[in-house]
């Protein structure tokens, strides 16, 4: 895989941050990784913007339902324990 290097203008603690979970040298590595996620979620808009215009928007009824079934069902929560 060729690869280019290149400069970028990023705040200082977000750099910070990325640097003491990686460590310096593996920083490119971190940056390249969150660049190909962001592509892949612009990509995923892109075509969910396209499915719509061809098909229309998805019904709430079918929004809901897709919902319910990635949340799971519903627990009651759980009571909560007092401290002393």
């Amino acid at each position: 895989m060729a690869v280019s290097k290149v400069s970028l203008s990023i705040d200082e603690k977000v750099l910070a941050e990325a640097r003491g979970r990686v460590g310096p040298r593996a920083l490119s590595s971190y940056v390249a990784d969150a660049l190909r996620r962001q592509l892949q979620y612009d990509r995923l808009g892109e075509l969910l913007a396209r499915m719509e215009t061809e098909s229309g928007p998805v019904p709430d009824e079918l929004m809901e339902e897709a919902r319910q079934l990635w949340r799971g069902p519903v627990a009651a929560p759980k009571p909560r324990r007092r401290i002393a």
